[in-house]
């Protein structure tokens, strides 16, 4: 049995959950979210009170099922948390010359190439940005962190100077240069 997939999800009274099928629809004051949901697993919605099950499970398919039970009830969480209070990841970059803003619908990344770096910013996510800091906001957990990753793809941190896009909070592990390491 599924630790989490056994717990129960509470629906805040100001965000509505629809089931239809396999697809559940979940609204709230930031938003729209949809998904669906695979036949193996059955919705219950009662009293601001949702719980998913497993339909069937037999000896073929038991484990995939039961893997798959947490994650799609933390699916749902996340959705339901997403339209209610929104996700947001912040980007810390640094290094001497490095700039970004935003032009348009784009957000320009001057981190040490010999060009800027242009990256389209989706529809539904909103980025923000605070001298060396780029927030990234949004309802959909799953984009926000796709969004964010793929920004600090193009240019992760070294570990001599620390120079790079990271996320706050992220640890990087500095090595010692050639100059110290010869003197040990």
């Amino acid at each position: 049995m599924s630790k989490i997939g056994k717990k129960p999800i509470v629906i805040p009274d100001d965000v509505k959950v629809e089931i239809q099928d396999n697809k559940i629809m979940v609204s709230g004051k930031l938003g729209y979210l949809e998904k669906v949901i695979p036949k193996i697993f059955k919705i219950d919605l009662k009293d601001k009170i949702l719980n998913i099950y497993p339909s069937k499970i037999d000896s073929r398919n038991k484990k995939q099922i039961l893997s798959l039970w947490g994650t799609w009830r933390s699916l749902i969480q996340n959705m339901i948390e997403g339209v209610n209070q929104g996700f947001q990841k912040n980007l810390i970059f640094e290094g001497i010359g490095f700039k970004v803003n935003i032009e348009g619908q784009n957000l320009v990344l001057n981190v040490g190439f010999s060009h800027p770096v242009k990256v389209e910013i989706p529809s539904d996510i909103k980025v923000d940005i605070e001298r060396n800091l780029i927030k990234i906001s949004g309802i959909d957990k799953e984009k926000v962190g796709n969004f964010a990753a793929k920004i600090r793809k193009i240019k992760p941190p070294e570990p001599y100077k620390g120079k790079g896009i990271r996320y706050e909070g992220e640890v990087v592990r500095r090595k010692m240069g050639k100059k110290a390491a010869a003197g040990v």
